[in-house]
């Protein structure tokens, strides 16, 4: 009998995992404890540890420790496996978006040139001003974009400014005034902020083993996107009408604008579809229609002239509270709020989910801060001022923004042009040129680039895609003419324009090869620099809400330098090139400042020990870990 007793005791008694308690808790290190605990284990976790699976208290762990592992702790983990169909459908969007983008840039020279208001040798100064109005509205609302993804969710504002984007194409096909490419580019800089929700998802998807992968190939979707962006925008421009192709057509520059705008279109169908959300506090909300049905409810209801019946609740419970008791409806209470609702039924109110107020927000409340008043963790003055890491990243991703963008806006103006200033290419000419390049980069990021940066680590790759930039625009102004003279005057030479290629080829491969190195081993920096996952949303906002003022001025002052060089000789043209290759001489510098370990992926310079910044605390998330 004893026996039976003592199983049966046995059998009652909770399991090691059972009695383990779901609530992370940290031990004494020397370093301060992580403001935020990370993700909380899931209700999944919580039904295997009840079961006793063993499998729990590792997820309970790897959970607690959130997106970037422990790296203090000494312990390696194994690489967490890709999620590669979420990876799939942010290279669909990130690869549709760049191709619309980059299908403007070979035709908008020859299209300013066009418009009435444009006069001779002012073709650069008004292509650096439309190019300048979308990133200077792009700068007024970045960052509003992020931190409404890190409230609303991810996938709504990747919904959003993918259909206005797709809009805004479809209307920059017909204009045909300065004026109106201004008011179009500036509206699809104000709805188009995906590039870092898009760059907060993958932060999101991936943790700290596994993010070096992940990260290596957006900026590949990105060069894909300068390949097929300046096909698309070079070769579909037709000068004829296609109906009657004796007469000139009105639109020329429409076709391109069209297949931009279906793209964006499938992009927007596929990511509804297949687009799961990726921020934690929102995964639980209803779906997205039934969110968006939920707010017309409360917009009816509010804007009628009968009393909501969600401030009848709410005033009942405030009362409640006030008096100092929880309020609990009882049955008479019940039938009460039943008869209420039968009354405004029966008067004009809409009965449809109208009890409360609409569910549209996710709550960003955790365990360390549920009774905390604030709503959610916030990115403060003090986590981005008092982190050298993460200003110096800021103002270097700046300068690496405005160094790219104004190469991007010189270079097409700059082949465009005349000799003895420009090169005289044609749009197709311009557009063939950078498909080739970014082919040979996306070869060199697939094949060396992500080796090399694991050997070398984020921080040196970054140094050195800001020197290669210095490179290329010291190189630009000194590649050959088509004739093969110093001046560009006479005929056209075959032997010139071999040379002309080759050089062109070379010095492209150089700025592009740059410009995608170091937009990977930016984001792994910024991701890594960020203090919470709670607030990359906002940090990512912020960090292309800096690149968005680069690449508002870079278009603007770019365009006017080289106006202006037009009327300098010799060699005009390298007034710009060189001015904006001093500017990112400058952010080479800043650079080494940037010598946070935390900033490194997991199991990079293990054999120099866990100590020396990290433990010091250098501002990384893992500094504090």
């Amino acid at each position: 009998m004893s026996t039976k007793a003592g199983s049966t005791r046995a059998a009652q008694r909770p399991s090691v995992y059972h009695r383990q308690s779901s609530t992370l808790h940290y031990q004494t290190f020397p370093t301060a404890p992580p403001r935020n605990p990370g993700r909380q284990p899931s209700k999944r976790d919580m039904k295997q540890q009840q079961n006793g699976s063993p499998e729990a208290p590792r997820r309970a762990e790897n959970a607690g420790h959130g997106r970037s592992g422990s790296r203090s702790s000494g312990h390696h983990h194994e690489e967490t496996p890709l999620p590669k169909g979420q990876l799939a459908i942010l290279a669909v969007i990130a690869l549709a978006e760049q191709t619309a983008l980059n299908s403007i840039s070979p035709y908008l020279p020859e299209m300013a040139a066009t418009f009435p208001e444009v006069g001779d040798g002012q073709v650069g100064l008004y292509v650096g001003l439309i190019a300048s109005s979308f990133a200077l509205a792009q700068f007024t609302t970045n960052f509003a974009w992020g931190w409404l993804s890190d409230r609303i969710g991810r996938k709504p504002v990747v919904l959003t400014g993918t259909f206005l984007t797709a809009c805004c194409f479809l209307a920059f096909g017909f204009a045909r005034t300065l004026w109106q490419a201004i008011v179009i580019q500036a509206l699809m800089g104000l709805v188009n902020g995906n590039q870092g929700v898009i760059t907060t998802c993958l932060g999101e998807i991936t943790d700290r083993s596994n993010q070096s992968r992940a990260f290596t190939y957006l900026p590949v979707i990105y060069g894909l996107g300068g390949i097929t962006g300046p096909i698309v925008g070079g070769l579909l421009v037709s000068h004829n009408n296609p109906l009657h192709p004796d007469k000139p057509n009105p639109y020329p520059y429409l076709p391109p604008n069209l297949f931009s705008a279906a793209v964006l279109f499938i992009d927007m169908i596929l990511t509804t579809i297949f687009f799961k959300e990726s921020l934690e506090c929102a995964q639980n909300m209803p779906p997205l229609g039934k969110r968006v049905g939920s707010l017309f409810t409360w917009v009816w209801q509010f804007t009628s002239s009968y009393r909501p019946t969600y401030l009848k609740r709410s005033k009942k419970t405030k009362k409640a509270h006030e008096n100092g008791a929880r309020y609990h409806p009882t049955e008479q209470s019940s039938l009460l709020e039943e008869e209420e609702d039968e009354v405004s039924d029966e008067e004009g109110s809409p009965s449809a989910d109208h009890g409360s107020m609409p569910t549209l927000f996710p709550s960003q409340r955790t365990a360390s801060d549920a009774d905390d008043e604030d709503s959610g963790p916030r990115l403060s003055k003090r986590d981005v001022l008092g982190n050298r890491d993460i200003v110096l990243l800021l103002a270097t991703f700046l300068i690496f923004q405005l160094a790219n963008i104004s190469y991007n806006s010189l270079y097409p103006i700059f082949a465009q042009a005349a000799p003895p200033t420009g090169r005289d290419l044609s749009p197709e000419e311009i557009g063939l040129s950078l498909a080739f390049a970014g082919v040979v980069t996306i070869l060199f990021q697939i094949g060396v680039f992500g080796k090399l940066r694991e050997k070398v680590g984020n921080k040196i790759t970054y140094r050195a895609s800001l020197a290669g930039f210095v490179i290329a625009f010291l190189l630009m102004p000194f590649v050959g003419y088509k004739n093969g003279s110093p001046t560009g005057e006479g005929p056209n030479r075959t032997k010139g324009k071999v040379w002309l290629w080759i050089e062109l080829g070379a010095v492209l491969i150089i700025k592009t090869v740059s410009a995608v190195g170091g937009l990977t081993s930016s984001l792994l920096l910024i991701t890594n620099a960020a203090p919470s996952h709670a607030v990359l949303g906002t940090l990512n906002g912020l960090a292309q809400t800096l690149s968005a003022a680069g690449r508002a001025v870079g278009p603007f002052i770019s365009g006017s330098l080289f106006s202006a060089a037009t009327r300098v000789q010799p060699k005009g043209e390298a007034l710009a090139f060189g001015v904006f290759g001093g500017i990112a001489f400058l952010g080479f510098l800043l650079s080494f400042g940037i010598t946070g370990k935390g900033l490194e992926a997991e199991g990079w310079g293990d054999d120099s020990g866990s100590g020396g910044d990290e433990e010091e605390g250098d501002g990384s998330p893992e500094g504090r870990r």
